[in-house]
């Protein structure tokens, strides 16, 4: 039997209305023992990630930050290898690079942009050749690339990173063509789960991430984000979606955590064994109701 991934904890985080409270949540998150910050992607409604998680990583010692997920259409590779390489060097080492191919919700985004908003299948071959670039430029490699996508001629950058060879890179993906993408190319993993998902349909995505990785399913570090924490969720999920921690708990979602902090912990415990999920984020709205667990479970 595989050692299981040591557990860690993130905080999904967006708002701020000043550079203070923003770098003071940075601080608290940290404080909580939190391994992770990370930030969205858009164009409304949040900060922009890589500004943002630069001055998170500026606040704060130890605290590793990442993207939680840069939406692939809205930057071109090259210039987003330069600028995570910046972040990782300016951070000492604490970057993680997460990506995806975009939502439904972000073509309203793209229209902003002046860019089209392509069809799944497009958009995960889109992101498939931006990953080739990425990786290499990331690892001191030129890259060269030749399209449907993205025409790129023997490009480089420096500085280097300061992780090698590259900084951690998570893709998130909830379809099967997305997830085997990510079990090929990712160093984590991100499970796109719908808020009442049940674990059984989990467990069918985790078979599609074993068959596509192979042997290095064992690398794979995989990520969940949860909905729920004891009776607690974040107002979007209670206003948008319109969904209590009862429902979740009801529909067995994996998305919630609940009970006291002995049986949140034994449920994080059973489903990486079961599942393998070891590294669990949550919005900082319910970073408090986690912390016990964190104190319990980081790194173990």
């Amino acid at each position: 039997m595989t050692t299981p991934h040591p557990f860690r904890f993130g905080v999904v985080a967006a708002l701020a209305r000043t550079g203070e409270e923003w770098t003071a949540k940075a601080r608290a998150v940290e404080s909580l023992g939190y391994a992770t910050l990370v930030m969205p992607d858009g164009l409304r409604h949040t900060l922009a990630p890589l500004p943002a998680l630069t001055a998170a990583a500026a606040a704060t010692r130890s605290l590793r930050v990442g993207t939680y997920v840069i939406d692939n259409d809205y930057r071109n590779p090259v210039l987003l290898a330069k600028e995570a390489a910046t972040l990782d060097l300016l951070s000492g080492g604490r970057f993680e690079l997460g990506i995806g191919a975009g939502r439904p919700s972000a073509a309203e985004d793209n229209r902003m942009l002046g860019l089209a908003f392509d069809s799944g299948g497009v958009r995960v071959a889109r992101l498939a050749e931006s990953l080739a670039v990425l990786k290499a430029l990331l690892s001191g490699e030129t890259a060269t690339a030749t399209g449907p996508h993205y025409g790129v001629t023997d490009a480089q950058i420096t500085p280097r990173p300061a992780q090698q060879p590259h900084p951690p890179l998570l893709v998130a993906g909830s379809g099967r063509q997305m997830l085997t993408l990510a079990a090929r190319e990712a160093d984590i993993v991100a499970l796109g789960v719908p808020p009442t998902e049940p674990e059984a349909a989990v467990a069918e995505k985790i078979d599609w991430l074993r068959a596509a990785a192979g042997e290095r399913f064992e690398r794979l570090e995989i990520n969940i984000n949860l909905m729920a924490v004891g009776q607690q969720v974040p107002r979007y999920v209670a206003t948008q979606l319109n969904v209590t921690a009862d429902d979740l708990a009801r529909a067995g979602a994996v998305s919630a955590l609940m009970g006291t902090t002995d049986e949140m912990c034994a449920t994080l415990l059973r489903r990486r064994e079961a599942l393998g999920i070891s590294y669990i984020v949550v919005s900082d709205e319910l970073m408090e109701a986690l912390a016990p667990v964190v104190a319990r479970l980081a790194g173990r």
